[in-house]
């Protein structure tokens, strides 16, 4: 079995309405075995567009990872972040 991970880049645009994220979305990453490995934090845009956030989230495979993001859980983390945050998410196979 081959990790895969979640890379998320995130600029939050309305702190209030994101809560309802924070709330819900840790449910899904629990249930699916996700284990955060960088969550914020000091970074150095490089190249393309500039987020204020960046976050890696491992999981146990590819099917975890796709699970997670379309479970219930965090469709309903998704539907309460709408509006609230400009956001890019990729699932990554590891090597």
């Amino acid at each position: 079995m081959m990790a895969a991970y979640w890379i998320a880049h995130v600029t939050v645009t309305d702190a209030e309405r994101y809560a309802g994220y924070q709330a819900l979305a840790p449910a899904a990453f629990a249930r699916f075995g996700a284990r955060f490995l960088a969550r914020g934090g000091e970074a150095e845009v490089l190249e393309g567009p500039e987020h204020a956030r960046h976050v890696v989230i491992e999981f146990p495979d590819l099917a975890a990872a796709r699970a997670c993001y379309d479970s219930a859980e965090y469709r309903a983390a998704r539907a309460a972040r709408e509006g609230a945050a400009d956001v890019a998410v990729v699932i990554v196979a590891g090597l």
